[in-house]
């Protein structure tokens, strides 16, 4: 469990919350920092303020969900009213306050490392708002991807979001953080980052961005297999409707 000193999303999200401005800052381990305004907003959103990649994504989750890396529970709520059996978690402690304060019923602090057939058996695994990244790695994606596999329903679907990191037109700074990934035997958007705000800062962790190949490569031989991509024209974002391989007759 994250110390409250290292909870910094925990603490802006509930702070934006209150009704206070909020302002969160990434700041990425080749030193660049990204401030926005934006995020906390987008955290707590309604559905008719969602992308339209998001709304449509919503039509296939089906049965019970796991919803990895709830935040402020956007989704889950929606899902809840809508008479789903939701299970929210989140490694930020406020964060799971928050959602607990906004109705959610069933959420706890767990991290994706943690995820296993404990927690159930579920028939939508939601990893939403760029979630993929939370599998760091592509060793560590593909051994969690076959733990989904055993605790989930012959028909299960992971609803995942990344981002294209190679949409033109691509920053020069990005443009050089890929190629030292490269060089230094990493994905090319494996992230090192970490979370900033007011006093508090997350630990660094890796954030997994992937293109739809990536993503298809990823998943091969896991157990998975992409049904088919929701794009955005206006944005590098997309989101992979994934399904289980049918086993060989």
């Amino acid at each position: 469990m994250l110390k409250d000193s290292q909870d910094a999303y925990g603490h802006q999200l509930y702070d934006f919350y209150r009704g206070n401005k909020v302002v969160e800052v990434v700041e990425r381990d080749d030193g660049l920092i990204d401030p926005s305004e934006t995020y906390p907003k987008y955290y707590l959103s309604e559905y008719n303020d969602w992308s339209l990649r998001e709304r449509q994504a919503a039509r296939y989750v089906r049965g019970r969900v796991l919803d990895i890396g709830c935040g402020g529970g956007r989704w889950s709520l929606y899902l809840q009213k809508k008479g789903h059996d939701v299970l929210g978690i989140d490694i930020s402690p406020l964060a799971v306050k928050v959602c607990k304060l906004r109705g959610l019923r069933n959420v706890g602090v767990k991290s994706i490392s943690e995820v296993s057939s404990r927690l159930g058996r579920f028939d939508t695994i939601l990893m939403i708002g760029n979630n993929f990244g939370l599998f760091g790695r592509p060793k560590q994606a593909r051994q969690l991807l076959k733990r989904f596999c055993d605790m989930t329903s012959p028909d299960a679907r992971i609803i995942a979001e990344s981002l294209n990191i190679y949409r033109p037109p691509v920053d020069p700074v990005h443009r050089r953080y890929q190629m030292r990934n490269r060089r230094l035997g990493r994905m090319p958007g494996q992230v090192r980052m970490r979370i900033r705000y007011s006093i508090y800062a997350t630990p660094w962790f890796d954030y997994l961005l992937v293109s739809r190949p990536e993503m298809m490569r990823i998943l091969r031989g896991t157990g998975w297999k992409i049904k088919r991509f929701i794009e955005s024209k206006k944005s590098p974002a997309y989101i992979g409707i994934i399904e289980k391989e049918k086993a060989s007759p």
